[in-house]
């Protein structure tokens, strides 16, 4: 037998007014966690349609389906993968899921493959729906203070691209938040301790937790590179991840809180690469004759509770410029949730503030302190897995009638 999915009856009900609502063929994420001994799926959102696919044709050949599905499940954990800051461990789940549901008998085939085996065949799985499948959950939450310096290329004498230096930078400030010292409710816990023992159902269970970093020791000769400016980031985060309620251990609650760290800073440090004022003060080249320091604020992150699943929260990022309104809008687009402007938690990061500076003593290069990006819908979701985007691979759901 494959494996099995504890899926939330929201969920059900989701497919099932998706299956009477919409005529053609929709796709669609299932959202969730997974774990050695089970799996849980706490809600599914359908992929916003485009204007050009609104009108796509009903008939839609079965093993094509199949094969596309195949296909999707490797091609996003390939691009994850790729973005992805952290060190993969023993006890990582790799199987995805995928579900196929015909809107006319209702019936539903439940699929996985393992996304790390290329040559992965389709497993049958289990799937049945339960209610209040994460009311229960725990939620470990932190905050952090950043500080960290990424050195910017000098294109005249470096061929490594900008999207490069910052990727490298991130993995030496990921690699001292992985072997960084995580306290529970300010105790170092054994691995294999049970994190919620005699835990009663529907009883919410909240931890805090510290994270104790230190820096990596490097020679003199590791840090010597000519640059042609940096971009330091500097603030304080917010994290948090869910834990469901199957026994789990201290060692996941600190993995995925970490893993979370990792990616809500590594997804606006992200964002910075698609801000235009990097390269336009770049090809000024050595036109200036002093130094120049611009800071912009990064966006801060919003969650908002799902509705009728427990604790469990999905996020979004803020800019400077951004109304509340503008957040709903963005995830009834992106993860088909109706919020209110009411329902989102604006308290746990402050809005960056400018701070006026004197750089006329500061070396002959270019900084750019927390730039904000262009706008880009880099909507997460605070799950457990990893709790933000880039964290896990997606599976995927098909409605169809084939």
């Amino acid at each position: 037998m494959g494996r099995g999915y504890i899926v939330e009856e929201v969920v059900e009900g989701y497919l099932s007014k998706l299956c009477s609502q919409q005529a053609g063929p929709v796709t669609g994420l299932l959202i969730g966690q997974s774990s050695v001994q089970k799996d849980f799926v706490v809600m599914a959102a359908q992929t916003p349609q485009k204007e050009e696919s609104a009108v796509a044709g009903k008939s839609v050949d079965k093993e094509w389906v199949s094969e596309h599905a195949r296909q999707l499940v490797f091609a996003v954990e390939n691009l994850i993968s790729s973005e992805r800051l952290w060190i993969p461990m023993d006890d990582d789940v790799t199987d995805c899921v995928t579900l196929h549901v015909n809107p006319k008998t209702r019936k539903t085939v439940c699929r996985t493959f393992d996304v790390k085996d290329p040559k992965s065949v389709a497993k049958p799985a289990d799937w049945k729906y339960q209610s209040g499948v994460c009311s229960s959950w725990a939620t470990v939450s932190c905050w952090l203070n950043v500080d960290m310096l990424l050195p910017i290329p000098d294109t005249r004498a470096h061929t490594q691209s900008m999207d490069e230096c910052l990727k490298e930078g991130l993995k030496v400030w990921a690699h001292q938040i992985e072997s960084g010292v995580c306290l529970i409710d300010g105790k170092k816990l054994p691995e294999d301790s049970e994190l919620k023992a005699g835990q009663k159902r529907n009883l919410r269970q909240m931890f805090t937790a510290q994270l104790l970093i230190t820096p990596d020791v490097q020679r003199l000769t590791d840090v010597i590179q000519p640059c042609g400016g940096s971009v330091s980031v500097g603030g304080a985060v917010h994290s948090r991840a869910f834990l469901h309620s199957n026994k789990p251990k201290a060692k996941l609650a600190e993995k995925l809180l970490k893993r979370d760290v990792i990616s809500t800073v590594a997804t606006r440090v992200q964002m910075l690469l698609e801000e235009p004022l990097i390269s336009d003060e770049e090809s000024k080249g050595s036109s200036r004759d002093k130094p120049e320091t611009e800071q912009l604020c990064l966006p801060r992150r919003i969650f908002c509770p799902v509705k009728a699943a427990g604790p469990v929260c999905v996020c979004d990022y803020q800019f400077s410029d951004e109304g509340l309104s503008e957040m709903t809008e963005r995830m009834r687009e992106m993860l088909d949730i109706d919020a209110a402007e009411k329902d989102l938690d604006t308290t746990q990061e402050m809005t960056a503030e400018i701070m006026e500076s004197d750089v006329s003593a500061e070396p002959a290069v270019e900084t750019v302190e927390a730039l904000e990006p262009k706008r880009n819908n880099y909507i997460g979701v605070a799950m457990a897995t990893a709790a933000a985007l880039l964290a896990t691979a997606a599976s995927m759901l098909y409605l169809s009638d084939v």
